[in-house]
């Protein structure tokens, strides 16, 4: 059988077709560069493609799409390139099972079984017999290192790695596809101005890709953190159309008498102390909670009203307006790793936060703990104290060291992102976790 293999610089889903085909030759430079391409791989006689790969040694990955006679995608697999370049990690796979010809693609009810791997041999495989809304079962995979990591081919010599999915015997023969005026057809496709601003598949100076385009995933952004706080910023939450930023409230203050601002769930039980720490200057800083005000309709008071809801929690530790936000992270944290905004953070299981001196933290937990948990009659006034009327619940505090635990509510369970606001000269002003998720801004009225 003969597969004619495409070449061109994204790949837009939505059209089940290539953006701006390439020559072989503009291809290999732009794998040599590290640039974004993809590969197309069709039979003839036949609509739809039978694979998809997607490229951007830049961004560390190398991906591929399957596909069946009906143009449903059929199987996900995620490579990353780590630090060995001559080998790529089996990060994730998802493969799709529709029950008949007339299901759509990723069908809520679609079965699907996802396999997710690390490279310290750690992994996680899903079962979702009835898609989405079904029920799940976890397991651990047990994936030998030959199947872990795959060889990574060089330019060109990368094989059909959905032969045996369309049930191909034989060694198929590759042949070139032609490109014409691929120019032409690209800048046609380009027609709203909003695609400019978002796509990024593309990758050079020529122009971004529309944004139904792929592209290599990338990390969550820090979004509007400094905006939380700033007073008349509309935002909207999704849930809520508009919403007016209003003055944080101060709730009191936090020791940090070791220089090291922690940041974690109080729910952890891996004896590692807590799940991220920042380094700040020693001292005592402001602890605030950002609000942002909306107007709905109460079926209960038959009537529209108006309240102001938390959207975030931060330790201000400078008043000095942040330049930048950076999402913080352990050391073992590699973003090479992370899926299309993926996040760390710190991870809760009973809808808490804590903000504390990281260099107290185990008396400052077990304080948590015999308050909040135990109820413990026999701690000392000043070592627990309850805080009401906000998303901050409780202060603890360490007589010998004078370091303070602050915990807060979050929205739910999971893992939540730490921002970190540092100043033009790269120092910390300010630590944020957003409760209720990220709001965006919405334009100025």
């Amino acid at each position: 059988m003969v597969i004619e293999v495409g070449y061109a610089r994204a790949w837009d889903p939505e059209a089940r077709s290539p953006w701006w085909p390439i020559p072989v030759e503009e291809a290999r430079e732009r794998d040599a560069a590290g640039l974004p391409y993809v590969v197309v791989y069709r039979t003839a006689g036949r609509e739809a493609p039978l694979e998809v790969r997607l490229v951007s040694w830049r961004d560390h990955f190398a991906g591929l799409w399957v596909y069946d006679a009906q143009g449903r995608r059929t199987y996900d697999l995620d490579m990353r390139l780590l630090d060995d370049p001559a080998r790529l990690l089996r990060r994730c796979t998802v493969g799709w099972s529709y029950t008949g010809p007339e299901m759509a693609e990723f069908d809520e009810s679609c079965p699907r079984v996802t396999v997710e791997l690390f490279p310290d041999g750690r992994g996680r495989r899903t079962e979702e017999p009835s898609g989405r809304h079904g029920s799940a079962r976890s397991t651990v995979p047990r994936v030998p290192d030959s199947e872990r990591w795959l060889d990574r081919p060089a330019f060109g010599e990368w094989p059909l790695l959905s032969a045996e999915v369309h049930g191909l015997t034989e060694p198929p023969a590759f042949a070139i596809a032609e490109v014409t005026e691929p120019a032409a057809f690209a800048i046609a496709e380009v027609t709203e101005p909003a695609a400019f601003a978002i796509a990024e598949a593309a990758g050079d100076d020529d122009g971004p890709a529309p944004a139904t385009c792929w592209r290599p995933p990338r990390a969550a952004r820090p979004g509007p953190v400094g905006e939380l706080f700033r007073p008349g910023v509309r935002v909207t939450d999704g849930y809520h159309p508009e919403m007016t930023v209003v003055e944080p409230r101060r709730i009191g203050t936090l020791r940090v008498p070791s220089g090291l601002l922690a940041v974690s769930g109080p729910d952890i039980d891996d004896g590692d102390g807590p799940h991220l720490t920042v380094p700040v200057p020693p001292g005592e800083y402001a602890l605030e909670e950002a609000r942002a005000r909306h107007t709905y309709h109460c079926e209960w008071e038959g009537k529209q009203v108006t309240r102001a809801d938390a959207t975030a929690v931060r330790v201000l530790v400078s008043d000095i307006p942040a330049a930048t936000w950076e999402m913080a992270r352990r050391p073992d944290d590699d973003p090479r790793l992370l899926p299309e905004n993926g996040i760390f953070g710190f991870d809760t299981d009973g809808a808490t936060g804590c903000f504390g001196d990281a260099g107290a933290w185990e008396p400052l937990l077990a304080l948590f703990e015999r308050g909040l948990i135990q109820a413990d009659p026999d701690l000392e006034p000043d070592a627990y104290e309850d805080i009401d009327d906000s998303m901050y619940l409780l202060r603890t505090r360490d007589r010998a060291s004078g370091g303070e635990l602050v915990a807060f509510a979050t929205t739910g369970d999971g893992t939540y992102p730490v921002w970190v606001g540092r100043s033009e000269a790269g120092e910390v002003v300010g630590v944020v976790v957003p409760v209720a998720g990220m709001p965006e801004l919405l334009p100025e009225s």
